[in-house]
């Protein structure tokens, strides 16, 4: 199966890359020359994941009744996206759906987090991904299309300060619940197993009845 992930951004695709069966090739939008930004004018991480996967697959079918293959001949099963928000208990949900521009950048982002809960008893707050798939249910049939979409969720605390140098975004101040340490800190291969992303990825491949042949 070959699937296009609706993004660039590296550190996702290789995380994305690391949790998907080896059955299945997953490309960027840089490999089926995207180059386009989308914009995500949604209210909420659903709207903005289907968005974003809508406006792909559109590219990749070009009013086509079938995929277009690329250099070697093989055609593109299906485009998924996602989209995902830091939800902060104390600040109502904030920031959510604007997490990634919340305040400018990553550095402000987390500066940010910190210093709203700078008086703040209650850290608790939690990842949530939600990701959109649209292919065709059957590679033969260039008729209709199969849409799902699937949530994951990891619990947490945002910790006092910025600890580990490791993933992206807020990685460095978010404290999974059962652990000490932050993603920041945390090996890729523990993440992989218990984030956001990952758990909605196991999802979709659930829902997919995709086979890990690895």
């Amino acid at each position: 199966m070959r699937l296009v992930f609706a993004s660039n951004n590296a550190h996702k695709l290789e995380e994305v890359r690391k949790i998907m069966p080896a059955g299945v090739e997953v490309l960027s939008l840089s490999e089926i020359g995207f180059h386009h930004e989308i914009e995500e004018t949604g209210s909420t991480l659903e709207e903005n994941s289907r968005i974003k996967a809508e406006t792909v697959w559109d590219y990749i079918n070009d009013g086509m009744s079938a995929a277009k293959p690329l250099n070697d001949g093989l055609m593109i099963d299906g485009v998924f996206a996602d989209d995902t928000g830091l939800e902060i208990h104390a600040l109502g949900g904030k920031p959510g759906v604007y997490s990634a521009r919340w305040a400018g950048s990553p550095e402000a982002n987390r500066a940010k987090a910190l210093s709203e809960l700078k008086e703040k008893e209650d850290r608790s707050a939690q990842f949530r991904t939600v990701i959109t798939l649209i292919r065709r249910p059957h590679p033969t049939s260039p008729e209709g299309e199969e849409f799902v979409q699937v949530e994951g969720i990891v619990r947490g605390r945002i910790a006092e300060q910025e600890y580990g140098k490791g993933g992206f975004g807020y990685d460095p101040v978010f404290v999974p619940e059962g652990y000490e340490k932050t993603f920041g800190e945390l090996p890729a291969e523990i993440k992989n197993e218990i984030s956001h992303r990952a758990r909605a990825l196991q999802k979709l491949v659930t829902a997919l009845d995709i086979k890990d042949e690895r």
